[in-house]
């Protein structure tokens, strides 16, 4: 079976169109995106409340996931930092798996076939 990868991509919200333009043009046909809540180095988040400073332990994020067999890995994340690389704490990060198997529930494809549309 032909390799292939799943890239999970968590950052700030603002730039998400960009990269979902940026990442069509390179042929990453489909995606998972889901609203997440979470935190890293930055440790929160001051927030107000009717003026009064609170401070928020979670920050309002998404989580990007992409399977790919045919487009380079490298060239996901590659796009992936040029689009979110801010400099600043909260750019967020790039976690990359091995897929052992995909199955298409509607055709019972597997493998690479089960990410072809047909």
């Amino acid at each position: 079976m032909d390799k292939i990868t799943k890239i999970d991509i968590v950052t700030r919200k603002n730039n998400f169109e960009e990269l979902k333009e940026e990442l069509g043009k390179i042929g990453v046909t489909g995606m998972t995106v889901t609203q997440v809540l979470g935190c890293g180095v930055q440790k929160g988040d001051m927030q107000y409340y009717r003026g009064v400073p609170m401070e928020t332990k979670l920050i309002p994020k998404l989580k990007v996931e992409i399977v790919v067999s045919e487009v380079p890995v490298e060239k996901v994340v590659e796009v992936a930092q040029k689009v979110l690389k801010t400099g600043k704490i909260g750019d967020g990060k790039i976690f990359i798996y091995d897929v052992l198997n995909v199955i298409k529930i509607r055709t019972g494809e597997t493998g690479k076939a089960a990410l072809q549309d047909k």
